[in-house]
């Protein structure tokens, strides 16, 4: 069969800035590549990433596979639609179809609930006979069976590399570790791992995984491995392993590492804790030292609108931030993403605002805050990133620790590329809610 894999564009409708912008600071997505290299080699493949390359329409396939997530599964579906309008068959497969499988059918021949990689075959093999069903529904696979993927023919600044997929912790707003997706945590022989960072064309690259302290023997023996490849890369870790393990934090800087970027979510105990986070406030300080001490950057990310916060959220924020002298950071307006304990429990309270998925990106309100209007909450956050991104707040951060060389630039760049993405997201006053529900916002505020 002539086969098309297709990820739809994060922003159709992209200036010709925006894609530079999206280009320079977007993570190079592996899932095609890992479905391509899941497929036979009787078939043939095309990958194209809507993101750096156009679709084309008049490619004769016999099979198109969209794999997409909430924020641009109407992008999806149109691509979707568009194929289906010429006779070819399209599957749809991704966190969003697996979150809502029967929405996703209404514009798929078939769709993938879970992992591709337990039932891509199958899949195949119906599709020659003409004779797909519905739904494929995939147990997560185990480690061995995740897939490397073939090299990824497009430009990008980030690489990535997954070694472990999945999560165990389960808070309530995510939707990887509430997903069959992710709902497992696995890990990939560290010989595999190994080889596919030597295969990587370049000098630095990012670990995809939702987590590398969740199991510390392996991430730690990985990272022995790692030294040797005299590679530079960031990953995601838990603040509460990395205030207290300092073997793994002298590990990772001797395998190459200069940033973790850790998930603080907020600076309210009570907010983690009716989250479903195990990490304690307490500790951020220390977490940021103890990073710090043996030469990497620590980027916090922290998510608002959850219950507890008030208009004073920001302010507190920001000034605890300033307080333990974090590097970097990642703001987001909470999201119910479909598929979520929040979700359920906002759907059920009468408080998601629109379900227009494109609005669905992490710089929208989407639901109604409880402590807050949906204009305070998405000015809170604007006024937030502003003030940490200032030219001044970046230069004392690039000039103010003793990093080196490749630390520095690396945190440079962060700072830079994050001060130019807030300016887009947040570049004017949008529609906060949408209008078939301002009515409701305005009653229950």
């Amino acid at each position: 069969m002539k086969i098309l894999l297709v990820m739809p564009a994060i922003k159709p409708n992209a200036s010709l800035y925006e894609k530079i912008l999206l280009k320079l600071t977007m993570w190079s997505s592996i899932t095609l590549q890992q479905l391509s290299a899941l497929t036979d080699d009787k078939h043939e493949v095309k990958i194209i990433d809507e993101n750096y390359e156009n679709i084309r329409y008049d490619g004769d396939y016999d099979l198109v596979a969209i794999s997409t997530f909430t924020s641009t599964a109407f992008r999806a579906y149109e691509i979707a639609d568009k194929f289906r309008e010429k006779g070819t068959k399209v599957v749809l497969g991704g966190y969003h179809p697996t979150a809502l499988p029967e929405e996703a059918k209404q514009h798929a021949d078939a769709v993938v609930i879970g992992e591709a990689e337990g039932v891509w075959q199958a899949l195949l093999e119906d599709a020659e006979k003409d004779n797909l069903k519905p739904f494929y529904i995939s147990s997560p696979v185990n480690g061995e069976e995740i897939i490397s993927p073939v090299e990824n023919k497009y430009f990008s600044i980030v690489k990535g590399v997954e070694a472990t997929r999945g999560c165990i912790h389960k808070c309530n707003f995510c939707a990887i570790s509430n997903s069959l997706i992710g709902c497992k945590f696995r890990k990939k022989p560290i010989e595999r791992v190994i080889k596919e960072i030597e295969d990587l064309k370049c000098k630095s690259f990012v670990f995809y995984d939702s987590s590398l302290t969740i199991d510390v023997k392996y991430t730690k023996e990985l990272f022995k491995r790692l030294k040797e490849l005299n590679k530079n890369f960031a990953c995601f870790g838990n603040a509460n392993v990395l205030a207290r393990d300092e073997e793994l934090l002298k590990l990772a800087y001797d395998a190459g590492c200069v940033a973790w970027a850790v998930g603080f979510e907020s600076v309210l105990q009570g907010t983690l804790n009716s989250i479903g986070k195990r990490n304690r406030v307490d500790d951020y300080e220390k977490v940021v030292k103890k990073v710090n001490e043996y030469g990497m950057a620590l980027i916090a990310s922290f998510v608002f609108g959850f219950d507890n916060d008030t208009e004073n959220v920001f302010n507190e924020t920001l000034a605890a931030i300033h307080k333990w002298n974090v590097d970097s950071i990642g703001v987001n307006i909470l999201t119910p993403f479909p598929g979520t304990p929040l979700f359920r429990q906002l759907d059920n309270e009468d408080r998601i605002l629109t379900k227009n998925w494109s609005k669905y990106d992490l710089y929208h309100v989407v639901h109604l805050p409880k402590r807050m209007s949906p204009e305070k909450l998405y000015n809170g956050v604007k006024m937030l990133a502003e003030n940490f991104f200032s030219f001044s707040n970046i230069l004392k951060k690039t000039m103010g620790k003793k990093f080196d060389f490749i630390t520095r630039a690396s945190l440079s760049y962060h700072l830079f590329t994050s001060r130019a993405v807030y300016k887009a997201v947040f570049k004017e006053k949008e529609e906060i809610v949408s209008k078939e529900n301002l009515c409701k916002a305005i009653i229950r505020i």
